[in-house]
């Protein structure tokens, strides 16, 4: 794992104040510039939106088009640059107000209307919609992620024959080697200055790490969990329970799952996707560890059959349970996990 100690993103925040609600709390947290800082840095993120947008400008000309959480508005602009009549962008965080600014200044105003509030409760400009953009996906495609909003975007304002920026999403996993930084990150509390404190062990290892992986430390081929298509996905889907069968790419042993996820643009003249996962270049969205009790030994050829179920927590939906259950040489184990 790379800059092991250091660079680990744990994902966790402070929770929510009794009189804030973890909805209000999220949007407050997006208020911040340098959250946005980081996505828009993310060249892979931005330059592949900007490409599917303003490389397919034929799309875009003289259609309306809503941004879904647009932040910035960076979307928007590049929406409104493409040759849209009208982009109207939707926002709860108070990072419109300088979107508004930087749109302003950009020569945007007349094009791009935004619009501050909830998307389930606010009036918009106009009743429907050729193309909805957003940049909905969070850690593990799903945690903190903004889709439900999206698809009822969809269903409430996109015309018939609308499209859908992005429009697919496919989760995948596959085992890892990674035993030092288990060591450092898990077995550490095994004895902590000679007292023993795996009471907390259990804690650590049910909260996934999400960090970047070396391409090495995979040994297992991929397996693809879930595939969603925005232009039909429900919200439904989004809880899930899907089985899994991981073969093993060489002799070694495997400490943790690992999930990352793939987003393509297949509605375009020419096709714009970007990976998450460890054989790519580095994005924001990193990978999702998922470290298990106890070793597995594989040899080359052999399987880890398994179930993942994924839900979002009932306390607070922008929060996931994740339980996977897996067979390795015989013996089956579960774990069950919470980003939180």
């Amino acid at each position: 794992m790379d800059g092991a100690g250091s660079s680990s993103n744990h994902v966790s925040t402070d929770p929510p104040s009794d009189s804030m609600t973890s909805r209000d709390y999220y949007a407050d947290s997006y208020a911040h510039f340098g959250i946005h800082e980081e996505m828009l840095k993310d060249t892979v993120r931005t330059g592949s939106y900007r490409a599917a947008i303003v490389n397919n400008g034929h799309l875009f000309k003289g259609k309306t088009v809503l941004d879904v959480g647009c932040g910035t508005g960076i979307l928007s602009m590049f929406a409104a640059k493409a040759g849209a009549s009208l982009v109207v962008g939707i926002d709860m965080s108070n990072i419109i107000d300088q979107a508004q600014n930087i749109i302003e200044a950009n020569g945007f105003k007349d094009t791009i209307t935004l619009v501050k509030g909830k998307l389930e409760e606010a009036e918009l400009p106009i009743a429907q919609f050729d193309i909805i953009i957003s940049e909905w996906m969070g850690y593990f495609l799903l945690y903190e992620s903004m889709l439900d909003t999206v698809l009822l975007a969809r269903d409430k304002y996109l015309k018939p024959g609308g499209l859908m920026f992005p429009d697919n999403a496919r989760m995948y996993l596959a085992a890892i080697e990674d035993q030092d930084y288990k060591e450092e990150k898990i077995n550490f509390w095994d004895n902590v200055y000679g007292f023993n404190y795996s009471c907390i062990k259990g804690i650590a290892l049910r909260e996934p790490l999400v960090d970047t992986v070396e391409l090495k430390a995979v040994v297992t081929d991929p397996y693809m969990l879930k595939h969603i298509n925005l232009l039909t996905a429900k919200k439904e889907d989004l809880t899930f329970a899907v089985p899994f069968t991981l073969t093993a790419t060489r002799n070694d042993y495997a400490h943790a799952f690992l999930a990352w996820f793939d987003v393509s643009f297949d509605c375009t003249h020419k096709k714009i996707q970007f990976s998450t996962g460890p054989h790519a270049q580095y994005t924001h969205w990193k990978q999702t560890v998922f470290y298990t009790p106890s070793t597995i030994t594989i040899s080359e050829g052999e399987k880890i059959t398994g179930n993942l179920v994924c839900a979002p927590n009932a306390r607070n939906n922008r929060d996931l349970d994740i339980t996977i259950e897996y067979t390795a040489g015989g013996e089956t184990t579960k774990v069950d996990y919470k980003m939180s």
